[in-house]
This record gives C-alpha cells, structure tokens and sequence, in this order.
C-alpha cells in the first residue's frame, strides 16, 4: 500500500512499504534519502532500430520493444540495467531522468548471462550513485528499490535483504544469472534494472525479478544483481571510477 508521495523536483515518487521492517522509522529513513538517491534513477523505453539505416536516423526509425528502470553509475551518461530490459546491443534508448528531460542513449554492451547491460546516454551530465559493497549488509538489514512499473508511476518500495546467496542458477530465455541477493519485498514488471540502496542510500544491487511459487503467484520476494557483480562488468568496458573499481575486486560476502 502506497503510504505518501515524495516530491523529487519534477516526479512525485510513491513510498511503498510492501515488507518487513515495517514502521515509521524505516519509511521516514527512505524518505529522507530520496531526494539524493531519485536523481541517479532513469525510466527507459528501449526499441530496434529497423533496417539498414544510419546512426543519425535510427531514432526515427525503431520499433519499441519493452521498457524497464536504470540508474546512472558515472556522471557522464552511463547508465545500468537488466540485459533482458535492454534486449540487445546497439538498441536505441529514451531515457527519463530526474529533471524530467527525455535522453536518448544506445545499448553499449550486454552480459544476458547475468543479466547486465550499459547504456551510454548522449549529452548528459548527472548526478551518478555510490556503490557501497553489499557483502556489508547483514540478513534484515532494510534496503529499498527504485522502479518505475508497466502501468504505474515511479515507485520506491521498502523491504528488507533476506540472503546475499539464492544458491542456484535461474535462466529464462537467452537471459540469468548464476546467483542473486534474496529482497524480501515484492517488484513488478517494469521495475527490472532498478536500483537497490541500503540505509545510507548506497547501491547495493540491481533489481532482476520477482520470485512466484509453483502456480504464478507472487511471494513477496525478489532477485537482485550484488553492486560488486556490476562493479565487474562495468569496469570491464573500459574506465571506471576508482569507487567501482575497487568494489570489483570484492567478493558478494567481502565487506569493503
């Protein structure tokens, strides 16, 4: 249930406190956070480009193909999401940021089996977030996520770390990975490739998917690629900055 909206410059952003822990403290923590974290988090549609046509003009002539949430990890427009948001390299993106600008961007490089993509946005320059490492946080320890669901608005949702391990492979289509930090919250479709934070409004992760038992139905769980996993793949597409670097060189249980 949504509690209240938190305006971030040009977007409200609805809190959502879907999972344990519950109460005021925790809700008022993520608020507080907000108005820093909001503006590293994109929406994004992403479409492919139709033909044999020139870098110019694939913009005006793509095809839409899904839509997902991002977050910037350097200022100077690269951008974080699931591979399956991204679909394939060379994919046109429109990105909205937090000043409620449309940019539009390319997907630079994809990792399906772990489900990581970049994107390089053009002519921007914002604020980026801070990794931090995620073997950090404890079981229980509040976390909370940034997305933007199919039909719905931006949406931060307040939950919990259950496990830093699921402890088994998860594949769907040309796209998984090998293992994930276990949410206790539940996610949509749509919020894939958002940011996860800890209580310092630090990236930790990226959302994945929504776990569903046996007949389809949502358990309040979700899945999510550790920030030193990102680290890795980021890093491996050329310069990072120093704070991605270095929490590249940790394991998910390292805390740096």
């Amino acid at each position: 249930m949504a509690d209240h909206a938190v305006d971030m410059e040009s977007r409200p952003i609805s809190l959502d406190q879907n999972a344990e822990p519950s109460g005021a403290q925790g809700a008022a923590s993520v608020a507080g956070l907000l108005p820093a974290t909001s503006r590293t988090y994109v929406t994004m549609t992403v479409a492919q480009p139709d033909g044999n046509i020139t870098a110019a003009s694939s913009r005006d002539n793509a095809t839409p193909v899904t839509s997902g949430s991002g977050f910037v990890v350097s200022p100077e427009g690269y951008v974080i999401t699931a591979a399956h948001v991204a679909v394939a390299k060379g994919n046109e993106i429109s990105a909205r940021a937090a000043d409620g600008r449309i940019y539009t961007g390319v997907v630079l490089a994809m990792l399906p089996q772990n489900d990581m993509a970049l994107v390089k946005l053009r002519s921007f320059n914002g604020s980026a977030v801070a990794p931090a490492a995620p073997g950090c946080l404890a079981p229980g320890a509040l976390i909370y996520t940034l997305g933007k669901p199919h039909g719905g608005g931006d949406t931060a949702r307040i939950g919990s770390l259950q496990s830093k391990h699921f402890g088994r492979a998860v594949a769907y289509g040309k796209f998984g990975y090998p293992d994930a930090l276990v949410l206790h919250m539940g996610t949509q479709r749509g919020e894939s490739g958002g940011p996860v934070f800890n209580d310092k409004g630090q990236l930790v992760g990226m959302v994945v998917s929504t776990l569903s038992d046996a007949s389809g139905q949502s358990i309040n769980m979700a899945h999510a690629i550790p920030a030193n996993t990102i680290g890795k793949f980021f890093c491996s597409q050329g310069a990072c900055p120093a704070a991605w670097s270095g929490l590249a060189a940790l394991s998910v249980d390292s805390c740096g």
